[in-house]
């Protein structure tokens, strides 16, 4: 089978395309055919060996996919061979076949199209955990997102607006912000322009802001924080820019507000039953029409690097996709 092979941290120039043993499953895994690998920020740094986790050499990126099951090996589970589902693996996803732990896989409906769903787990479910866990946002209330025409930032939107809240989305061009809007953004910005806080609160007039939620630090970051309302919370998802921000501690004793670390990964690891909860009450939203996932770029395998580095430029909209058969 094809796959992208990383030999070592140097970045995703260095990439190669080879062919490689197809796996062949053990114990508990199935055989998973990929139809489509979601890539994500930290994908991109991981082939640098700028993420904290750094996965034995050589490997193959790639954390969350969506396809069809094509062997069941010695595993003892409820999914049969042809259904449908999305999984997030630890590594692997940028390859034509994929071995998985079957209690890994999530089965999905005919109606969810494999695209959307290999951008889905990862960014969906920290936007959901983020809000109902550790924000407790609720309807009405009015929430900044930072980063917003990527695929954290309209998973954000999209969630947020299924809870009832409204959203103002920050992104530094027009057809970004225009994605934002059709993702359900009630309002947007240019948080680069230099005016960006005085247009937000032209926008919020007399209502308070109660929430922001960050996947991209930097200088946006305090400037985001001293917006925030009396009360309000900081939801600190990631750090897409590249700098992590430093803030004056005075300012959450004056606001009396919170500053939360939003680590899906993490808590899954600790609270491995919240997985379920989430998924659970993500795919019911789905069959509500409450949330709509949809697919961003898409990446033939070859392009696996350009696609990452599109990420680290911060040009992608929405969830990069890989098509490892196309």
């Amino acid at each position: 089978m094809r796959a992208i092979v990383c030999h070592d941290f140097s970045g995703s120039d260095d990439l190669k395309l080879e062919e490689v043993e197809t796996p062949t499953p053990s114990g508990n895994q199935i055989l998973v055919k990929i139809e489509a690998t979601g890539i994500g920020y930290v994908d991109a740094l991981m082939v640098e060996g700028r993420y904290q986790i750094k996965p034995p050499l050589p490997y193959i990126p790639g954390n969350e996919i969506s396809g069809t099951i094509i062997s069941l090996g010695e595993s003892r589970t409820k999914l049969k061979i042809g259904q449908r589902v999305l999984a997030s693996p630890s590594t692997g996803g940028l390859a034509e076949i994929i071995a998985m732990d079957a209690d890994l896989c999530v089965p999905i409906p005919d109606s969810f199209e494999y695209n959307a769903a290999a951008g889905f787990l990862i960014n969906y479910c920290t936007a959901f955990y983020g809000f109902n866990y550790c924000g407790n946002l609720v309807a009405n209330e009015n929430i900044l997102v930072l980063g917003a025409s990527g695929g954290v930032g309209l998973a954000a939107i999209d969630c947020a607006t299924a809870i009832g809240a409204k959203v103002i989305a920050a992104a530094s061009t027009e057809e970004k912000r225009n994605a934002c809007l059709e993702a359900g953004a009630t309002h947007v910005l240019n948080y680069e322009a230099e005016n960006w806080r005085e247009v937000l609160k032209e926008i919020l007039g007399s209502q308070p802001l109660d929430m922001v939620y960050d996947p991209v630090g930097g200088a946006y970051s305090e400037t985001a924080l001293r917006s925030l309302s009396p009360g309000g919370r900081f939801l600190v998802v990631g750090f897409a820019s590249g700098e992590i921000p430093s803030f004056p501690a005075n300012l959450t004793l004056l606001k009396r507000c919170s500053i939360v670390g939003v680590n899906w990964g993490g808590h899954i690891s600790q609270n491995p039953p919240t997985v379920q909860d989430v998924v659970s009450g993500l795919m019911e939203w789905i069959k509500e029409g409450k949330i709509n996932p949809k697919e961003g770029q898409t990446f033939s395998l070859e392009q696996a690097p350009l696609a990452m580095q599109q990420i680290l430029e911060r040009k992608a909209i929405g969830k990069v996709v890989v098509n490892p058969g196309s």
